[in-house]
């Protein structure tokens, strides 16, 4: 599932190529991948134009010069393309949006988890209610230690299944989470509440440096994320736990291992990261 990096790199390419450019024909050959009545959606759109494209956590939230805003999530390999108005539509293409300027942006899903749901700008977290549950998002601004010192305290989850848990930290998903937590020296299986606020702080700014990194890397390419120029991330050449099962620990050089926590597999140091709890 791509995660915080990929969206917002999907949604940075997104910025640079549809801004200002209005919505002339939707058609929808899927309509599941609309939330709510796809007509509906339809003509809330039309005519249209998009004035900015921003992100909460894994959302994209498509902003519409009708005060409305498509809130869009990815899922596991949804993704955006902007072509030529006689491109041919692709095996997955759910949604056409044609564009004035003789282009078009196809939103493509391989899997169909993907969603769109049309809402009135302004009140995208009472009609998307899942934004609103949305955990701080891990920026130096919102993530503070004292929010964090709060939040893990009152769990007894394992790390790795808090991180991943996007009602308290927007975005990270398991690459990140297994990243963040080897930078840190912490077991994914220590309980979130037995974590002292000076390991907090680390893990803290491990979490915000990392998700800096792999944006500015693009984002990671483990299966078929790409972005909307169709270029595929580099982050995955900087992955120093995730994916190294049984390949020597880049900081101690013993044998990464691979455990499933919360139902995810986990990658780890046996050594570095002591388990606790």
């Amino acid at each position: 599932m791509p995660e915080l990096p990929e969206v917002e790199t999907v949604r940075r390419g997104l910025e640079k190529l549809i801004i200002g450019a209005r919505i002339t024909k939707v058609t929808i050959p899927y309509p599941k991948v609309i939330t709510g009545d796809s007509q509906a959606f339809t003509t809330g759109v039309l005519n249209a134009q998009f004035t900015a494209i921003d992100r909460r956590g894994k959302y994209l939230l498509l902003r519409l010069s009708n005060q409305h805003t498509i809130v869009s999530h990815l899922r596991m390999e949804g993704q955006y393309s902007v072509e030529p108005i006689d491109a041919a539509p692709r095996k997955h293409t759910e949604i056409i949006f044609e564009l004035d300027g003789q282009r078009v942006l196809f939103y493509n899903d391989t899997r169909r988890f993907g969603r769109m749901v049309l809402t009135t700008t302004g009140h995208e977290s009472i009609e998307a209610p899942s934004l609103a549950k949305l955990g701080k998002e891990p920026t130096e601004e919102s993530l503070t230690l004292a929010y964090m010192v709060a939040v893990f305290s009152r769990s007894k989850k394992p790390v790795k299944s808090f991180l991943l848990d996007q009602n308290q930290i927007a975005g990270i998903g398991n690459i990140y989470a297994d990243e963040v937590l080897w930078q840190s020296k912490i077991h994914p299986e220590t309980p979130a509440n037995q974590l002292s606020e000076v390991e907090l702080a680390i893990l803290r700014k491990n979490i915000i440096l990392e998700m800096a990194r792999a944006i500015a890397h693009h984002g990671t390419t483990v299966h078929s994320f790409s972005n909307i120029f169709g270029e595929v991330g580099q982050f995955q050449n900087e992955l120093e736990a995730y994916g190294r099962v049984n390949q020597p620990c880049l900081r101690c050089g013993a044998m990464m291992v691979k455990i499933k926590v919360g139902q995810r597999g986990t990658t780890f140091c046996p050594v570095c990261q002591i388990k606790r709890g």
